[in-house]
């Protein structure tokens, strides 16, 4: 039924239970696994720079060096559940580079981790994964994480 599975991360706590849905879903259909961290553009492109950081560490390679962390330890579980992980970085806005490389990937079905916050956040500033099932053109799973506030 399905062949890859993506799982996009954003490196964030609970995504806990996207990660396991991912990795038995894949274990399932054995199907390829492929993990994705966008470094968003948006972030470092508005921020300004602080004198006392040395150019080669940036907002855009920690942001990097954040995603390239979260993607290991997610490899490392799928690894452990004898999965063989596709590992990729992209750089651009989130939900643009997620559907991208679903296109040309040809991923059969995405896995999305979503935390359950209050409609008030929601109406003001939505979610990647709002975007990603409202614009994908293949199946979306959105794992649901409650937040303790």
């Amino acid at each position: 039924m399905y062949d890859r599975i993506l799982l996009p991360t954003d490196a964030d706590e609970g995504t806990e239970r996207a990660i396991d849905h991912a990795i038995e879903a894949a274990d399932h259909y054995d199907a390829e696994l492929h993990l994705l961290y966008v470094v968003d553009s948006d972030v470092y492109s508005s921020y300004t720079g602080d004198e006392y950081v040395h150019e080669f560490e940036g907002l855009e390679s920690a942001l990097e060096q954040e995603g390239e962390e979260a993607l290991e330890d997610i490899g490392e579980r799928a690894r452990e559940a004898g999965l063989e992980p596709v590992v990729a970085v992209r750089h651009g806005r989130p939900h643009e580079e997620i559907l991208a490389y679903a296109d040309d990937e040809d991923v059969d079905l995405l896995v999305m981790g979503s935390k359950e916050r209050p409609g008030e956040y929601r109406r003001l500033l939505g979610s990647v994964t709002e975007r990603i099932a409202r614009l994908a053109s293949r199946p979306v799973t959105i794992v649901k994480t409650p937040v303790e506030e």
